[in-house]
């Protein structure tokens, strides 16, 4: 099997999940609010141009320190347009949140593929807190006419931290208590920046609880690597044969690990340098070593799932060159994300001829060193593009992509970065 010999630096974009709230939680705050290093990507734009049309003054987003002037607590105005959240799912969630608040109507649309994602899981809860919500189905467009909340206590199905956050963020907009409890830990990104924005967060096990707040403070914050983008580079230099990565200032949120912590399992050297904390995020320089020849299989399941859940597509991949078979379950929510990412991933895995298999919820694979050759089917979903991307840069492999652009939803510069550490072209 030809070799790949990985070195240098690999920086990575902005958090995305902390680039969609430092900018919500600024436009709500009383006075000037600092971000840098903010992600460029099409689904952080999206949470912009909603904010905007929603009165909140959005300085450019190609600037490298963004100084938003907030409009107060429940300082936002009604739309004359619907509200368009193109692919993002969390742009429409949290807003969703964000309007529960406002005494107006606000009407969210936006893509084909989200579209058909399920929204009835933020609606209950709003509703349940007072707002009226109305949907086409269980999907976009969705209406939510908001105005005076009331408190709640809720307990969601799933750990979902969209879920979690639209109650949270409708809670405080509201100036109301809520209580969320789940049944594992999702991402707390929303419940730390409400802390440097002023808010009494009380976390306990799986729920968290937010206290009437009269108004947010500024916030100043330098968003961190994003730890799913920098994923992707983690695994490539763990698929190799020779050298080093680093990927310096990555988030590493112990609730986004997961992946890593997996990858461990299955042989991997990644270790951690010049921890420190960051506007309360915990921040650190990844260095991942090349293992591609003792990589083994391993079983991700149950509280972990949450911790990596945008990662699993990328795991699979990795499973198709680790020794053994690799099985995910208790990772349902995966078919209703930008695709059924379960039937998608196994889908093209066959294509290319791993020995792949659906679960409910899950899936199995069976790694093998055999050449790889075909042409990946997306359905857009950017996190598929670049997780075969990754396996496309294998040398003996010949994958193509059907759709390489759309990994500019979260990950701008990603093919030319592939192609820079890896050396050859994956387009």
């Amino acid at each position: 099997m030809a070799s790949l010999t990985v070195s240098g630096e690999a920086r990575v974009p902005g958090d995305k999940s902390i680039s969609h709230r430092a900018l919500m939680l600024s436009a709500l705050a009383d006075g000037r609010s600092t971000v840098r290093g903010i992600l460029q990507s099409a689904d952080v734009h999206s949470t912009a141009g909603v904010l905007g049309a929603l009165g909140a003054m959005m300085p450019p987003l190609g600037d490298e320190t963004l100084v938003v002037t907030g409009r107060g607590r429940r300082g936002l105005r009604a739309p004359s347009t619907p509200l368009d959240c193109g692919n993002s799912g969390t742009t429409t969630r949290l807003m969703a949140g964000v309007c529960a608040g406002h005494p107006f109507e606000s009407v969210f649309i936006g893509d084909a593929s989200l579209s058909r994602r399920p929204m009835r899981r933020i609606a209950r809860p709003l509703a349940e807190m007072g707002a009226e919500v109305t949907l086409a189905g269980d999907s976009l467009p969705m209406s939510v006419r908001g105005g005076a909340l009331r408190a709640i206590d809720w307990t969601s199905e799933k750990a979902s931290a969209q879920i979690k956050s639209a109650i949270l963020l409708a809670a405080v907009v509201g100036g109301v208590e809520a209580t969320v409890r789940e049944p594992e830990r999702s991402r707390d990104h929303s419940e730390r920046m409400l802390r440097a924005a002023g808010v009494q967060v009380t976390a306990n096990g799986t729920s968290v609880t937010v206290a009437p707040v009269e108004s947010l403070d500024p916030i100043d914050i330098v968003v961190p690597g994003d730890p799913s983008s920098a994923a992707f580079f983690v695994a490539l230099a763990a698929l190799a044969t020779n050298g080093e990565l680093r990927l310096p200032a990555v988030g590493l949120n112990p609730t986004r690990t997961g992946f890593f912590d997996a990858l461990r399992r299955m042989g991997a050297a990644i270790r951690v340098e010049d921890e420190r904390d960051e506007g309360g995020e915990p921040v650190a320089t990844l260095v991942a070593s090349a293992s591609g020849t003792s990589l083994r299989a391993t079983r991700a399941g149950g509280a972990e799932i949450p911790t990596m859940i945008d990662e699993l597509p990328l795991l699979a991949c990795v499973a198709a060159r680790a020794a053994g078979t690799t099985e995910v379950t208790g990772a349902a929510e995966l078919r209703v994300k930008e695709s059924d990412r379960i039937a998608t991933v196994v889908a093209n895995l066959r294509t290319l001829g791993v020995e792949a298999e659906e679960l409910e919820d899950g899936l199995r694979v069976t790694g093998s060193d055999r050449p790889l050759r075909g042409r990946i089917v997306t359905h857009g979903d950017h996190r598929l593009a670049m997780a075969f991307g990754v396996l496309g840069a294998l040398p003996g492999n010949e994958i193509t992509i059907d759709d390489p652009s759309c990994a500019v939803v979260s990950f701008p510069g990603f093919w030319e970065l592939l192609s820079a550490v890896a050396g050859r072209s994956h387009r």
